[in-house]
């Protein structure tokens, strides 16, 4: 697990720690290719610096999002961000992961991708890469 990361996840309670490493060991294990570092004060993913997986303690759970995740069509990513392509799921427990929705999930990410990466330059328009 990426130093920075590890950092982040200590620096929870015992339950939203759990829940963090365990989401950081599968996407490391399943996204062993992807770059990753602590991005706007989070941990996230990138595929050849586009931002496919992150997740974040908010104040009443840990928040996993993939920034492609409303092209997956998955009824469990239901927090869905309203401008861009974003969708997300919350936790509050470690035994409410679910590994083989998040591995596939994660197949998804790598599979199907808009480019967050060159937003600004297109003053915010969204294109599929994937």
């Amino acid at each position: 697990m990426n130093t920075d990361i590890k950092t982040y996840n200590d620096t929870l309670s015992a339950e939203d720690k759990a829940i963090c490493d365990l989401l950081a060991q599968t996407i490391d294990n399943n996204l062993n290719f992807t770059e990753n570092k602590i991005w706007h004060a989070h941990p996230v993913w990138f595929i050849d610096g586009n931002p496919i997986v992150g997740y974040s303690k908010l104040k009443n759970n840990v928040k996993l999002m993939f920034w492609s995740g409303q092209s997956f069509e998955e009824e469990q990513l239901n927090e869905r961000g309203k401008k861009f392509k974003d969708a997300a799921i919350g936790y509050t427990d470690v035994n409410q992961v679910n590994t083989d929705d998040l591995k596939r999930w994660l197949e998804k990410s790598e599979k199907i991708q808009w480019d967050y990466k060159n937003i600004v330059k297109r003053k915010g328009v969204l294109e599929r890469l994937k």
